[in-house]
């Protein structure tokens, strides 16, 4: 499965080559992400660039910087101006793009997956997924979906120390916000959601501490409470306080200390792997963030007391 993912990550990458002549400053593909891929493209050359392609995936693009100049093309959208600073661009998977632009350029591309989009678009609006359409948007000004754009962007610099289930979250905002502007839908009314019963929250946490160690998705969780996954995401921060992948990040946090406290002798990438840390950094950087102290510090301050 890894495998394939990488084969997919990378002939998306060659078919975006071919509208974005030029290496990314960083992406996403080798961090394991699911459903959504970032893409940062900064060039300072002044250079003039034109390219082609055709995208398997939904893009959202955030201008960050735009070009001098700028000629652009794909289904129906027609532009020979560039766009402001700070707006977006949505381009469904599918069509086919001809871009040409002169000047220094900064742009995030996030790309969803279809499938991603129409699961969101049935689950949370009660849309016929098979009648989910994307529209082609351009110079759109929407601070929700910015700030959405903007956390993946964060996630993507940082490294993806949040995590799959962080991605899965942002993955489904992204889709939330575009449904809700592209078709002035509103999501089901709260009160559709509540809080989750004590009972199937019960349920829920016994499943994580079963599965810590292992890949929790927020698609497992919901299936054991017999929920949508963004209705049991609502409901279980209702009964926590927590979103999903907040909890388990702290539960995996709780795992490592006991560990750290019972076994002087194993090393710290083992207790990264044990309680489900894909490696030992993100480890140390959540560890630090809920405990205070790095992970080693931890071990030497337990041993002495």
């Amino acid at each position: 499965m890894v495998i394939q993912q990488e084969e997919n990550g990378l002939k998306e990458l060659e078919t975006m080559q071919k509208a974005v002549p030029f290496a990314p400053s960083a992406t996403s593909y080798a961090m394991g992400w699911k459903g959504l891929q970032a893409v940062r493209y900064r060039d300072s050359s002044g250079s003039e660039f034109s390219g082609e392609g055709t995208s398997r995936t939904h893009a959202v693009v955030l201008h960050v910087r735009p070009p001098e100049k700028m000629d652009l093309r794909y289904e129906g959208v027609k532009r020979n101006v560039p766009p402001p600073a700070g707006s977006m661009a949505v381009v469904p998977a599918g069509s086919s793009l001809v871009v040409r632009w002169q000047g220094s350029i900064d742009a995030l591309h996030v790309l969803l997956e279809p499938s991603l989009v129409a699961r969101v678009a049935a689950e949370s609006f009660e849309f016929d997924p098979s009648r989910t359409v994307m529209p082609p948007l351009f110079g759109l000004n929407v601070p929700e979906l910015r700030r959405a754009m903007l956390a993946v962007d964060a996630e993507l610099r940082a490294g993806g120390v949040g995590g799959p289930l962080m991605v899965e979250a942002l993955a489904r905002l992204l889709a939330v916000h575009l449904i809700r502007h592209t078709t002035g839908a509103h999501r089901l009314p709260a009160s559709a959601d509540g809080v989750l019963p004590r009972r199937k929250l019960r349920t829920v946490v016994e499943y994580i501490m079963e599965n810590l160690g292992g890949s929790l998705t927020l698609e497992q969780m919901a299936a054991v409470v017999h929920l949508s996954p963004y209705h049991f995401a609502r409901q279980f921060k209702a009964a926590t306080g927590l979103p999903p992948h907040q909890f388990v990040i702290a539960r995996r946090v709780e795992r490592a200390q006991h560990l750290l406290r019972a076994n002087g002798e194993i090393g710290l990438v083992e207790v990264a792997l044990r309680v489900g840390f894909s490696d030992q950094s993100k480890f140390s950087f959540h560890f630090r963030r809920i405990v205070g102290v790095t992970p080693g510090q931890f071990r030497i301050s337990a041993r002495i007391a």
